[in-house]
């Protein structure tokens, strides 16, 4: 009984660490209500400008992966699959 209380402890831990770390979107999207909350936005002109804070990061995540998979002369299948791996990370 001992040997699985100390795996199964450390995979609990893990679990919870992950829980309780924020992702770059939420913490992208902390930031965009603060500065919406900031400017006393409300209705559709929060809506507006939460829409736009978010998709910047979005342009520049496409613009850094697609600056890299030029780099590295990256064409066709290949550089399809680069850009989706690259998008997909954080």
């Amino acid at each position: 009984m001992k040997r699985l209380q100390a795996p199964l402890l450390v995979l609990g831990m893990l679990i919870c660490a992950q829980g309780f770390a924020a992702t770059a979107q939420q913490e992208k999207m902390k930031s965009c209500n603060a500065d919406a909350t900031a400017q006393t936005l409300k209705g559709d002109e929060r809506k507006a400008f939460m829409s736009k804070c978010l998709k910047v990061t979005q342009q520049e995540k496409m613009t850094r992966c697609n600056a890299t998979a030029t780099e590295k002369t990256l064409k066709g299948d290949e550089r399809k699959a680069f850009m989706s791996t690259c998008l997909k990370k954080k």
